[in-house]
């Protein structure tokens, strides 16, 4: 029996899956890995080897994502799978199926709810069984919204309380400021939510908490403007943000797992870690004025209206992003993101945390393929800053005990309840990330 591969990336030869090889070959913890490339054209493989100038010791898995027993043996032969090939509704749940089946941990790049949804309901209490990590959504849909309210929620944890009890969370909302272009892969899925996804399917998934096992306190799902009051700064302002039903599912769900570790009350850290029943999420794009703010907003209702009209819907697809497509090189290195996050505690009188989450580069490619390598890093290997030392030997390193219990035990995650403090530290690393959170108002300064 051949030895497994650490790494399995799917759909290398996309536009995505190539950042996410590049950004692996050249990885700083490259030698304490072993790599796998996985794709249905052996030519694209081949010449993406050539392109990158890849060494032999990277193998190239010829695999069609439609014949279940390609994906069978590919994930059979790996540790971690990276699944860039989507529309996931199409083509995701069979290569799940085998990474539960076979105790292969998992992460992709989906934004699809309805699909999320059925994975959990489908794979979650089965992966517990087999221990597979399995997280949907690793990239900017929807790690940095996760992070956001994750790192909120530890700076309200470390005050200190006259009664002993921890400080609970409320209302956190992130305005989101970024620069960069939507993938053609956002927009095939788009499309396929649109025409493949049953009706009743899309309408559960829309429902508020429909991926969390806990439901909470619920907002409005759009508002046409949003105003975020900032202590000692501007208000922002801002429209609908055509990621944020995705991303608001993701953190609900985050928020569920760990109100649901404190209902089973087997850890008593499961008080620390949770944000506490009276929590809400909700996000919104920043915009210059109050004026642009509105127009965005119904921009994007009429966008997303126009789409069910089949013609147009048709016409869109010959003109926008291809599934595959990208931009420039200097394109994506002049994007970037900014995440402003306000969290008001549950307490009286409430105190305010101002969390910043910045990327530096096009969050939908560049960064995006940086945040799904890591996550996946993080299931095998120490930080960069604990390994450089340390003797490690591709295909007989874990890290999965470094991770959180929720992980640990495996199951459908998000990155939060999987990962946790690795990945924001390993993403630190890359010096293309920064974090920080502090109490703004209420309460002493903190920072976390």
């Amino acid at each position: 029996m051949s030895e497994k591969t650490d790494l399995l990336v799917l759909g290398a030869t996309g536009f995505t899956g190539t950042l996410i090889t590049r950004y692996l070959q050249a990885h700083p913890q490259r030698l304490q890995f072993s790599l796998a490339l996985g794709a249905r054209s052996p030519k694209k493989l081949d010449a993406l080897v050539r392109s990158l100038n890849l060494p032999a010791s990277v193998k190239l898995v010829d695999v069609d994502v439609t014949n279940p027993d390609d994906i069978e043996r590919a994930v059979r032969g790996t540790r971690v799978v990276i699944n860039t090939v989507g529309p996931y509704w199409l083509w995701g749940t069979p290569v799940v199926r085998a990474c539960v089946r076979n105790s292969v941990h998992y992460v992709d790049l989906t934004g699809e709810a309805a699909w999320t949804k059925q994975i959990i309901r489908e794979f979650d209490y089965y992966a517990t069984k087999t221990g597979a990590i399995i997280v949907p959504a690793s990239g900017f849909d929807s790690v940095p919204s996760d992070i956001s309210a994750y790192l909120a929620n530890k700076t309200l944890k470390s005050l200190p309380t006259t009664d002993g009890k921890y400080v609970q969370a409320g209302p956190s909302t992130s305005a989101q400021l970024f620069r960069g272009g939507v993938s053609g892969g956002t927009i095939a899925s788009a499309m396929t939510m649109i025409e493949k996804v049953p009706k009743h399917v899309l309408k559960e998934a829309r429902v508020p908490y429909s991926l969390s096992p806990v439901v909470g306190v619920v907002r409005p799902p759009f508002k046409a403007l949003y105003k975020l009051p900032v202590p000692g700064a501007k208000p922002l302002l801002g429209g609908f943000f055509v990621m944020a039903p995705t991303n608001r599912s993701v953190v609900q769900r985050t928020f569920g797992l760990l109100e649901w570790q404190v209902a089973e009350g087997k850890r008593k850290e499961a008080q620390v870690e949770r944000y506490g029943p009276q929590f809400s999420y909700d996000e919104f794009q920043v915009m210059p004025s109050a004026f642009s703010a509105i127009v965005l907003s119904a921009a994007v209702v009429l966008g997303l209206s126009m789409l069910i009209i089949k013609p147009i819907r048709n016409l869109a697809k010959k003109y926008l992003p291809q599934s595959g497509e990208g931009p420039s090189e200097e394109a994506m290195q002049n994007g970037s993101f900014h995440i402003t996050n306000i969290t008001t505690s549950s307490t009286s009188p409430p105190v305010q945390v101002k969390t910043i989450v910045k990327g530096k580069g096009d969050p939908g490619y560049l960064l995006t393929a940086i945040m799904i390598s890591e996550s996946a890093l993080s299931i095998l290997l120490p930080l960069v800053s604990e390994s450089q030392s340390a003797v490690l030997t591709p295909g007989k390193t874990s890290n999965i005990h470094a991770l959180t219990a929720l992980a640990q035990q495996g199951g459908v995650l998000t990155s939060m309840t999987a990962f946790g403090d690795v990945l924001i530290r390993r993403l630190e690393e890359t010096g293309r990330f920064e974090f920080s959170s502090s109490v703004v108002d209420g309460a002493g300064k903190k920072d976390v």
